[in-house]
């Protein structure tokens, strides 16, 4: 049965015996175009927790708020850690409690390059500690840095979130980190990788959580780093779930000395490690095409990248992983199609889904985007902490959105803006729990999404549970398409957020 025919199915048996109102598929097919826009690392309360009319900081409980060390028992209070493990001298010591970055004391700015807190699959659930989310400074490279919030950070994207739709229970797909939610995003999966090299397994202790340094600081002194013993890429059982490079340029691995260039050297490097096996699950590209639906993959630098990649491993990258002079940071961990053997370099499928940023701007003014369009900004404009600052990618994301809005096809599109995860920030909301909601591999912690469109209810909360799944779910009831496996069955499918009248 198709998606759309188990949802009839089963808006049949719900409504039996009682008069209910249903949203007719007629008028979802009113939205000829889907844009997908993928920025990076911010939870929701990190960047919307004051926004009129959603569950903010406020709500949080005393419980939530209040971070514990590792032996249970409440942080005197909250130290910032630098780059180099240990307190950084330029934060003050805090009280324990979600502070704002943007006044005093710690006078943070939107348009600066901040801290970036560790954020890893295993991580991510000790920090959430049960929906208690009371573990994040002492899960975390940054300790007190994780609770940290922009209170007035006057974001151009805060504007689109008043005039439409801003969704304030929308978790991100799975637990960790951008790798494997760029993942969730196309196949709400987890990679396999069979055979890595012993020191990119992870080491877990009896109680399935990470083996801790025993040389970790006590909390007496407000230290409260901690890390895995080991790499923690690959699960016990085989699944890919922290930064893996991709098997295809461009990747963080350089092509093998007098080996293709068009491939990562399978030998891995010694900076980042062995790339990931060519994949071959179900995709939600798959799905499109094999409905002859339009779809494409843009990404800022991906043509600049490509060649970048092809490098002799001998040479030094000037776009892939490299910000100097002016350089655009493209992430290769972030680029989820080219992990996929459909997607090789010289495939049909390569050359007609995965395109660069130019072409996006080039499609929307000529008002010729496929019917779904996913768009990955370049590394400096994705908002990533440590590498690049909110106020970048603000203004970039919205300069996109007011390029759609003057598009050709703006009147029958539906544009949702979110992150692939939270960043290692902290959010007081505890993820979805039980049948149909949670699995192995999250949902983790809650993050901002806009729905931006003709139809969005305009100057909308939108307060349904939603995963990054949500995303797929939709795609997929307004083109018909199969429903991907790791769908998961409660969460919503965005269509609370229009108004079709």
């Amino acid at each position: 049965m198709t998606y759309r025919g188990w949802l009839l199915a089963f808006a049949i048996v719900a409504t039996i015996g009682r008069p209910v109102e249903v949203r007719c598929d007629e008028a979802l097919a009113k939205i000829k175009n889907i844009v997908v826009i993928y920025a990076e690392n911010r939870s929701f309360d990190h960047l919307y927790g004051f926004f009129p009319g959603a569950n903010g900081i406020d709500n949080a409980t005393d419980e939530q708020r209040t971070q514990l060390d590792h032996d249970g028992k409440p942080l005197p209070h909250l130290v910032i850690f630098g780059g180099d493990g240990r307190p950084d001298p330029r934060f003050p010591t805090l009280p324990n409690g979600p502070f704002r970055i943007d006044a005093p004391p710690v006078n943070g700015r939107a348009d600066a390059i901040l801290l970036n807190p560790i954020h890893a699959f295993y991580h991510n659930q000790e920090q959430i500690n049960g929906g208690r989310n009371n573990m994040f400074a002492a899960m975390s490279n940054a300790g007190g840095w994780t609770m940290g919030y922009f209170g007035n950070a006057e974001l151009r994207l805060m504007q689109w979130a008043k005039d439409y739709t801003l969704a304030d229970n929308f978790f991100m797909g799975a637990f960790g980190g951008s790798y494997l939610n760029h993942q969730w995003l196309i196949c709400a999966c987890a990679p396999r990788h069979a055979t890595p090299p012993e020191h990119m397994r992870v080491k877990l202790d009896p109680n399935g959580k990470l083996t801790k340094r025993p040389e970790s600081p006590s909390a007496e002194s407000g230290a409260v780093q901690v890390y895995s013993a080991g790499g923690g890429e690959v699960t016990p059982d085989d699944y890919s779930v922290n930064t893996t490079q991709p098997p295809y340029q461009p990747s963080g691995v350089p092509p093998a000395p007098e080996g293709n260039l068009d491939l990562a050297d399978p030998k891995g490097s010694p900076a980042r490690g062995e790339p990931l096996p060519p994949q071959s699950a179900k995709t939600i590209g798959d799905t499109l095409s094999a409905n002859d639906v339009r779809w494409v993959w843009y990404a800022g630098g991906w043509n600049l990248a490509v060649a970048d990649g092809r490098r002799d491993a001998s040479e030094k990258r000037k776009i892939i992983y490299n910000r100097e002079d002016g350089a655009p940071n493209f992430q290769p961990p972030h680029q989820p199609f080219n992990y996929y053997a459909r997607f090789a370099p010289g495939t049909r499928d390569r050359a007609e889904h995965l395109k660069d940023g130019e072409d996006f701007l080039r499609d929307i003014a000529a008002g010729t985007l496929p019917d779904v369009s996913f768009y990955k900004p370049v590394g400096i404009f994705t908002q990533h902490p440590g590498y690049t600052d909110l106020v970048r990618g603000d203004e970039h994301i919205a300069d996109i959105l007011d390029r759609l809005r003057k598009s050709p096809q703006w009147g029958e599109m539906a544009v949702i803006v979110t992150y692939d995860e939270n960043g290692g920030f902290w959010d007081h909301v505890p993820p979805p729990q039980g049948p149909g909601w949670s699995d192995r591999f999250g949902p983790g912690t809650r993050i901002p999404t806009l729905i931006i469109s003709p139809y969005a209810r305009r100057g909308h909360v939108d307060k349904t549970s939603y995963d990054t799944t949500s995303i797929l779910k939709f795609i997929s009831r307004r083109f018909d398409l199969q429903s991907l496996q790791g769908v998961r069955l409660n969460a919503g499918d965005l269509t609370n957020a229009f108004d079709f009248r």
